[in-house]
């Protein structure tokens, strides 16, 4: 193992927030990059000696980790191995979720809650490759400012400002066309609000709680769609097509200089306690990563 990803799960998961799924690993970490020490009966793809980066379902806060072929990934070109373990898992989140189901395309235009999380760090990147307009959220001045970096178009300090409002003032009062949402409950009518005709929320986290009531009139007459997507319980049937979706359409991004790792620190594995300490903080900008 090269490098693992401290993520939002992990610390969830740490302090008994989150239950890794059924036949899942124990233990923290799903992503990382490293180099194939054996394979599997069956696996023609891959070879001992390979450099990889894999998306798992647990178990990466290791020295070395069992990964189903299907979730592997070739380094991109042009990016290091240590950095390539930032890849996986936000690359088929985003991917899965906001492509695949949400079916965002060129035109159209994307609300990103959390800019400057890993999650939020890669999205603002692909969409624009995608000839996408991007709005994000983001707690501070400086997480802005990254957000905008990045590509982002419009970019709302949650904490001053009313997103709802922000968001119509710019789309001309329509909304926009998708939102990627980490915070659940608190964030659930607002975004219907939020929302262009044909609008898609799509819901892959419930940070800010995970019950909450909406006014269903707002989803008739716009046509609106609530979408809700978790990357982890998939079977590894399933993740191996989202791999393979994420290989063909953003590897050629990144490989292009269009979608960069965006990383806060490195730490080493034995520092793992601290990455957690700074993930929970909300002082980082992108990723923490874990070296071995």
């Amino acid at each position: 193992m090269k490098a693992i990803v401290i993520s939002e799960p992990d610390t969830l998961q740490r302090l008994g927030l989150y239950n890794p799924p059924p036949g899942s690993s124990p233990y923290l970490g799903l992503e990382c990059s490293g180099t194939i020490e054996s394979v599997g009966k069956g696996v023609s793809r891959w070879k001992v000696g390979d450099q990889v980066c894999a998306l798992l379902s647990g178990g990466g806060y290791a020295e070395k980790v069992s990964v189903p072929a299907g979730q592997i990934f070739p380094i991109p070109a042009g990016i290091s191995l240590k950095d390539a373990a930032a890849f996986p898992e936000v690359a088929c989140t985003v991917w899965s979720t906001v492509f695949m189901m949400g079916r965002l395309s060129v035109g159209e235009s994307f609300l990103i809650h959390g800019g400057s999380s890993g999650i939020g760090t890669f999205a603002i990147q692909i969409a624009k490759h995608l000839g996408v307009r991007v709005f994000v959220t983001a707690g501070s001045d400086e997480k802005l400012a990254a957000c905008k970096e990045l590509g982002a178009d419009v970019c709302i300090n949650y904490k001053t400002e009313d997103f709802v409002a922000k968001v119509k003032a710019e789309t001309d009062g329509k909304g926009v066309d998708v939102i990627l949402d980490c915070i659940g409950a608190p964030y659930l009518q607002k975004n219907l609000d939020s929302l262009n005709f044909d609008g898609r929320l799509c819901i892959i986290g419930l940070m800010g709680g995970a019950n909450a009531e909406i006014k269903l009139s707002s989803l008739l007459p716009k046509r609106l769609t609530v979408l809700g997507a978790a990357l982890r319980p998939r079977s590894p049937e399933n993740k191996a097509v989202v791999v393979r979706e994420v290989e063909k359409n953003v590897w050629p991004a990144i490989e292009a200089g269009k979608v960069k790792p965006v990383i806060y620190k490195y730490l080493p594995l034995s520092q793992a306690a601290e990455g957690h300490s700074l993930m929970e903080s909300s002082n980082h900008i992108g990723k923490i990563l874990l070296e071995t």
